[in-house]
Order: C-alpha cells, then structure tokens, then sequence
C-alpha cells in the first residue's frame, strides 16, 4: 500500500497545484490518495480547479508513480516531512498554507514539531544601526535563556544576529531557508550554517541543490511566521520582508510585536507602521514581553486537550458555534466573527459570556484564547 506521504509528493509535482489548493484536495477528499484517484469531474468541484489546472492535472498525473517517485525522492532527500507525518511541524500544519514538503537537517527535538516547546520567530533589515543589533542580541538571549527556540532566515543583519545571540546563550534555533537545505546563503554565513546544524534545524521546502532564487524568500517568511507563536520585528523599513512576515503572522493569528525606533530612522519606518496598525510594543522591560510570550497556548497532547471538554457544561448554540471556532492558537475578534459567521456584536457578547465562565481569556489588541 502506498502511503499518504507519498501522494503529498506526487500532487506536489504537478505544475500549479501550489499549498493552497494542496490543502483545499485535501479537505475535500479526506486524504490525497483518494484525491489522486478522483475523476477529472469529481476534481472540478474544489475551489480553485478551473480548466487549465484540471488539463494539467490530467495529463501530468498520468505519468507519476507515487511509490516510485517517493523512493526515489528519499535517495535524493533523506530528511524530510510531509503533512501526512506525524512529526511535521503542528503549528506549521494549522496554516492555510503548508508545505507539501518540508526539509530538514540539523538536530530534531520533537517537543518544537508537537507545539509543546514556544518558537519565537525574529526578524528584520539586512542593514540594522546598532541600536537595532543590541536589542536583537538582548532579547535573542532572554528568550533563549528561558526556554525559547529562536526562529528566523539566516539572511545578513537581524536574522544572522538573533541565530547567533541565542546559540550563545545556550538556546535552540531554527533557521528557515530559501534555497535547499544543503546550500548555503549568503556564503559568508557558512559558519553560521554549520554552528545551527549542531545547535538547532535548517528547513526549507525546497528540494536539495536548489539555488537562491528572488522569488523564494518572500514565500519562505510564511514558514518562520507558521513556526512560531509570535513575530518579533525588530529593525525593518517600509519595504522590508519582515513586514511580509508581519502580514502571514496576522493572518495566521500569531501575535506580532514591533520595536520602537525615532520616527526619522529610516530603519525604523516599517516598525512604526506595524504599531500604528495594533502591532505591540517591545518595551525596555523584557519581562513583561517574556510574560506576554509565556501566555500564549501550547499545544497540548491529546488526552491533556480533550478531558477538559468532556468536564464542560452544554453550551448553548450560539456560545458553542463561537467556541468551535476556536484552535490551540489565540485569535483575533474579526477573525473569529468571520470563522463563526455571526454578527460582530453577537460574537462580542458571546465572548463576554464565555468570558465570565471561564472558558475564554482576552489577551491586548482584542485577541481571544481558550482557557
């Protein structure tokens, strides 16, 4: 029997079909291998298939074996995850967007792929002042120090900084790539790379040998924000790539914290924009943010999830609609008004409610969790 991981490669290799509409087959089907074996009509009927993509479908699927193609993949690639393994990145996989493969070498510590150790994702300007580099170096440390694995992409600046303080201060990190996991970039941080293999992962979800590609790195900051709990941007201009990172942590309902700069420091801009739009401070006193980042959820395992809700009174239908929306994740008022499809004040009075109960926490910015 040919196993699910191997469908998830196979559909991956068909032109246009991207994580998305990965995703979409496989909630419409169950699994992808029911999927590969649909009719051209039966494919039809999911979201984003139109003709052109179904064509290709049709003529490409022809001509994958699956269980070839995996065993030839794993010679090529001998570590990697699918969505259909059971060690592939939680938080990852709760993203509208997840890699079909995701690449790994380095040293696994399971507790980060199960969401029960904190990933914090920093990132910012390949070219930070100096103010922004200390403040790097000080809260990579803390977070290390207690118990965060630090999460960015090995690019000049920021990046390189925040892997380099927290391996210092004795911590976990983990450095998301836009190139194969065996090719170093930029090559001046070679040393950088072989340090992180012994002290943490480099991912990617793209194949072995592949080369830097302009195209790649703004995807790739879906993946450090999908792997981390918060978003920490510490030095960025308007158009920097932190700021695309920024937007997958909202929409991904992460939090996003911003560091404060003068508002003629041209580093700065971006960081300012990013708490002119609800964005949360990082302030002088690393306590309260480590306080802030400490409340957020782990995922729990499954017995631990689901012997709290069998202790739950009923609820009533509107109060339970607006629960069902929740994940392990803290989420946002609008978002959870579009989850539920209820009017906005319906939802804040059922929040208020399951509030008082105690099943709901508010958290700043209007973000609501389970308790």
């Amino acid at each position: 029997m040919v196993e699910e991981s191997a469908y998830w490669l196979a559909w991956a290799q068909i032109s246009g079909i991207g994580p998305v509409l990965l995703r979409r087959l496989q909630q419409h089907f169950g699994t992808l291998a029911t999927a590969w074996n649909a009719t051209k009509l039966e494919l039809g009927e999911v979201e984003g298939f139109g003709f052109q993509t179904l064509e290709k479908v049709v003529q490409q699927r022809s001509r994958l074996h699956p269980e070839q193609l995996f065993t030839k993949h794993q010679q090529e690639n001998s570590h990697f995850w699918t969505p259909a393994d059971a060690d592939y990145p939680r938080l990852l996989l709760e993203t509208p967007s997840p890699p079909p493969i995701l690449y790994y070498r380095g040293e696994v510590e399971l507790p980060e792929n199960l969401g029960q150790k904190p990933m914090v994702g920093i990132v910012g300007t390949r070219q930070p002042s100096e103010y922004g580099i200390r403040w790097t170096r000080q809260i990579s440390t803390a977070l290390a120090k207690n118990g965060f694995t630090v999460v960015s992409g090995m690019a000049e600046g920021i990046d390189t900084e925040s892997h380099i303080a927290a391996m210092k201060a004795g911590g976990r990190t983990i450095a998301v790539l836009g190139t194969g996991v065996d090719v170093i970039y930029p090559h001046k941080n070679r040393d950088l790379y072989k340090q992180i293999l012994t002290a943490g992962l480099v991912v990617s979800e793209y194949p072995t040998k592949t080369p830097p590609d302009r195209t790649h790195f703004p995807k790739r900051n879906r993946i450090i924000a999908g792997l981390s709990r918060a978003i920490l941007v510490m030095e960025a201009p308007i158009k920097s790539g932190a700021l695309i990172t920024a937007t997958y942590a909202n929409e991904f309902g992460r939090d996003v914290y911003a560091l404060p700069g003068r508002v003629d420091d041209y580093p700065s801009q971006g960081c300012l924009k990013l708490l002119s739009q609800g964005a949360s401070f990082i302030l002088k006193e690393l306590d309260e943010l480590l306080t802030m980042l400490g409340a957020i959820p782990q995922i729990d395992g499954v017995e631990a999830s689901t012997a709290p809700e069998q202790l739950r009174p009923t609820l009533e239908p509107e109060l339970q609609t607006v629960m069902d929306a929740f994940a392990s994740e803290a989420l946002p008022f609008d978002f959870i008004v579009q989850q539920t499809g209820m009017a906005a004040g319906s939802v804040s009075s059922a929040l208020l409610q399951l509030e008082l109960m105690g099943f709901v926490l508010q958290l700043p910015g209007m973000r609501y969790q389970k308790s």
